[in-house]
């Protein structure tokens, strides 16, 4: 796979300069997190506002704040996507995944389909398993049992991350289980985290116009604190760039931040962008619904997301499915510092209309990584280390220890 080099998106002079530069405003707020002092909503949803010489500082504050948590390294893992369905009956706006049971192109994998599938992966050198699925009118709580079952008997070691709150607010009604009963069950047959994802956005306003608000906010918050508690870690994401703006993404920062100060049970943030192409809520609502996020929105989310969640969720993951692995790669220099999975297989994103492949291995992780000018690590789900990469001794694309300033590249 071919790689372009980026820039680094903000200029080399010192932080100093450009913070004395600002308005009062900007810089006090910058300045506040350069020191690790926590800053409100209002103050993430005035640099959602930012432009030029602000972004600028922006950006290079959440390097120097992603550089000071995480050091000069980056990380990524080898896993495989597995979604088990792509039956759904829940119609969300922004999916184009799911389809009837009726439908010529209805899936429903066995679980020794997706047990075999996860020894496929084991045998490629995958550590985790991420495993999903639409919500089938005729699934029933048993088969997310017996699918950890299944694949626990193939592959004892592997890590299972699986299930989406929705999924288990879904299995859970279907069961009739309480959330902590389904969950703690699921623990028991094997489940090892879970996906944060199925927050979108968390507002019941916007909610009610991409899903019917079939899972609430209340909801959504409720499963994630109730999986931490049974001691079940999940990841945090948003959905950002089709009917929101800047108040819903600070308040879903803070929000995540809240959870995390009760419960310490994320392991990272994930910012995800809409893809517009096939999906039926830009579809029907052309005029209204916007056609996902710019790219300096996809920068500043990465950003101020460093800077909200500072000290309390210091993993952030920059998507190479969402925006492309160069400009995942340019993001580990503006507050990330993940790249996420090598995936193997990818079905949501793809059936929404992301123009980005499927998989991309682990050297071309490693390549990325370097060309922000950062170590690569390969890493398991709870962020450990498992595999040292191979060091690379004065590399031209390293940064030193004394050298903060980001490396230049030529485009």
């Amino acid at each position: 796979m071919t790689f372009q080099h980026h820039t680094a998106p903000y200029k080399d002079s010192p932080i100093d300069s450009k913070l004395a530069g600002l308005s009062l405003r900007m810089a006090s707020i910058l300045s506040k997190a350069l020191e690790g002092v926590e800053i409100t909503q209002e103050d993430a949803e005035t640099l959602f506002s930012c432009t030029h010489e602000e972004a600028d500082a922006l950006f290079h504050v959440a390097d120097l704040v992603r550089q000071m948590r995480c050091g000069n390294k980056a990380s990524y893992v080898v896993t495989r996507n597995i979604n088990f369905t792509n039956v759904c009956n829940m119609g969300c706006q922004f999916c184009n995944f799911g389809v009837s049971k009726n439908a010529p192109n209805a899936e429903f994998l066995s679980v020794d389909a997706v047990a075999l599938r996860a020894l496929e992966a084991h045998q490629r050198g995958a550590t985790e398993i991420c495993v999903q699925g639409g919500l089938h009118p005729d699934i029933s709580a048993d088969y997310y049992f017996e699918l950890l079952d299944a694949v626990k008997r193939e592959v004892p070691q592997i890590h299972i991350h699986a299930y989406s709150p929705f999924e288990v607010w879904y299995g859970a009604m279907k069961g009739r289980y309480s959330y902590r009963d389904f969950l703690t069950k699921l623990k028991a047959h094997g489940l090892s985290s879970m996906p944060g994802t199925a927050a979108e956005i968390l507002d019941t306003q916007v909610r009610r116009q991409l899903t019917k608000n079939k899972l609430s906010t209340e909801n959504w918050v409720e499963i994630i604190e109730t999986a931490h508690q049974v001691g079940i870690r999940t990841t945090s994401t948003i959905m950002y760039g089709h009917i929101d703006g800047p108040s819903h993404w600070a308040a879903h920062l803070c929000l995540l931040r809240d959870i995390q100060k009760r419960t310490g049970g994320f392991t990272e943030f994930v910012p995800l962008g809409f893809i517009h192409y096939d999906s039926p809520l830009y579809r029907n609502n052309p005029e209204q619904v916007r056609t996902g996020p710019t790219q300096d929105e996809h920068f500043k989310m990465h950003a101020i997301a460093r800077l909200v969640l500072q000290g309390h969720i210091d993993n952030i993951q920059a998507s190479w499915v969402k925006m492309g692995p160069d400009t995942a790669s340019a993001m580990l220099r503006a507050g990330a510092n993940d790249l996420g999975g090598t995936l193997m297989n990818e079905s949501i994103s793809r059936a929404a209309g992301a123009k980005h492949g499927q998989e991309v291995v682990p050297a071309d992780m490693e390549k990325l990584i370097l060309q922000a000018g950062l170590s690569p690590y390969q890493r398991n789900t709870l962020y450990e280390e498992v595999i040292s990469s191979k060091k690379v001794i004065n590399h031209p694309l390293l940064c030193s220890a004394q050298d903060r300033i980001p490396v230049r590249f030529s485009a």
